[in-house]
């Protein structure tokens, strides 16, 4: 059963700190995953990917400041967030079950999770 539960969104200043979770079923859980996020109007974009060996790849809008790893004991995905900025805000969603490596894109995952807002002030 295919089942992804994001948390850790919430209101921060510019230039906080948040860590994203993504509790995955161990159905669901494994090899591509990945963080997305989307704001009204505009397509869901890329912010990071990870391998099941952990090789990871980010969009260049978050290279240095956001960091995505997976602990595999827990089947849990994250994203550490720091140096949050304005344009960060946007409802972040877990995927799994990609089909391609490493992929930013949208279309080659298969489950998603129901999203989280983060707000990020100015």
């Amino acid at each position: 059963q295919v089942h992804l539960v994001e948390s850790g969104g919430g209101s921060v200043q510019s230039g906080g700190s948040l860590r994203l979770s993504c509790a995955a079923s161990k159905y669901t859980y494994g090899a591509y995953m990945g963080w997305f996020r989307q704001t009204p109007g505009k397509e869901r974009e890329g912010v990071a990917s990870i391998d099941s060996d952990d090789s990871v790849h980010y969009a260049d809008s978050v290279k240095g400041r956001f960091t995505i790893y997976q602990d595999n004991a827990k089947n849990t995905l994250y994203l550490q967030m720091n140096s949050l900025k304005p344009e960060d805000t946007a409802m972040y969603y877990c995927a799994a079950r990609g089909r391609l490596s490493l992929s930013l894109l949208p279309q080659y995952y298969n489950a998603w999770g129901q999203g989280t807002q983060v707000t990020v002030s100015s």
